[in-house]
């Protein structure tokens, strides 16, 4: 009797066990797989990044088989306004091509020292308005200076961050990047938000020195194919347009929103 009974008290715990355990594993399971997707979620953003040994002009992250270019800081902006870079890159040219229409909303992505930036707000003229986007509160202060030098009072300066461009949501009928692109520390992030700024059917420029020609004097890191501009754009929805192949040294690739 005393034998049965142990045997039957066993029996009766291992299968409470086993109910309790069974129980705890259906509980567990739903929020392990909650936790799981919650954290490949997270870590998509970063995933898009791979950490590599920094080359003398790299930052040592690279993206889509690109390794991001170091920024040139705002101590190096009197380079932005050499008195050769209007015959180094024909600027006038890079304008006519922009086909721009008075009242245009422009943003100028990098504008620095706002080289570009007073010749955008001539051309969409006092109805229109430049957004002069830069990282650096030292650039944003020439910028300023600069266009109150010149009188131009259609230019917004914005401060904006290594991810976004602090843009308003679809106001903005063309962005330009100017020699900038490849330089950014979070390309996708703000390749993204200036897509979000961009009105249906809005353009955004890409102006880059030429990496396929080998005469173009600047260092590799700080230079683009057209093949990698086309394929980071075209992976954030955009739309290739047409490639503008008369400046000098620079190639200038227009996508637009769908």
């Amino acid at each position: 009797m005393h034998r049965t009974c142990s045997r039957t008290c066993r029996t009766f715990q291992t299968r409470r066990t086993l109910s309790i355990l069974l129980a705890c594993l259906s509980a567990v399971t739903p929020l392990s797989s909650a936790n799981i997707d919650a954290a490949t979620q997270a870590a998509a953003p970063t995933t898009r990044y791979e950490r590599v040994v920094p080359s003398p002009d790299g930052i040592g992250k690279r993206y889509m088989g690109r390794e991001i270019a170091g920024v040139m800081g705002w101590e190096g902006a009197r380079w932005l306004e050499r008195e050769s870079r209007a015959r180094e890159e024909r600027p006038e040219l890079l304008l006519r091509e922009l086909a721009l229409r008075p009242g245009m909303t422009v943003a100028d992505i990098g504008a620095g020292t706002g080289y570009y930036t007073w010749q955008l707000a001539k051309q969409v003229g006092p109805g229109g308005r430049v957004y002069a986007v830069d990282v650096q509160p030292e650039m944003i202060s020439m910028l300023d200076s600069q266009m109150a030098k010149r009188g131009v009072r259609n230019v917004v300066s914005v401060l904006g961050s290594e991810t976004t461009v602090k843009l308003p949501p679809a106001a903005v009928d063309l962005a330009i990047m100017v020699d900038v692109y490849h330089e950014l520390a979070y390309p996708a992030e703000v390749l993204d938000s200036i897509v979000a700024a961009l009105k249906p059917g809005g353009r955004v420029v890409f102006v880059e020195y030429r990496a396929e020609d080998p005469a173009v004097a600047i260092k590799p890191l700080h230079k683009m194919s057209e093949l990698q501009i086309r394929r980071e754009a075209t992976a954030h929805g955009l739309k290739w347009e047409r490639s503008i192949g008369s400046l000098p040294i620079q190639h200038a690739i227009v996508f637009r929103k769908p």
